[in-house]
């Protein structure tokens, strides 16, 4: 790996800083076989998933989920 200037990383501005960490999430995003689950990831998942399938009416549509989080946080 090629050196990395982290001086110059952390002269830039707040914003450009963000930019460049989703820049970096979404290269390490594209390639999600690069990363493979831990054991413990994989067994949550699959624990998840069984719950689901347990109750599949048990769930909270996006927009409620939001609009709930947003009420509280006025709060």
């Amino acid at each position: 790996m090629d050196k990395i200037d982290l001086k110059g990383i952390l002269d830039l501005s707040v914003e450009d800083r963000i930019e460049l960490v989703q820049r970096i999430w979404e290269s390490v995003a594209a390639d999600p076989d690069a990363l493979p689950l831990t054991d413990d990831q994989r067994m949550e998942l699959e624990r998840r998933l069984a719950e689901h399938e347990k109750n599949p009416e048990d769930v909270v549509d996006w927009e409620v989920a939001e609009a709930r989080i947003r009420s509280q946080l006025k709060k």
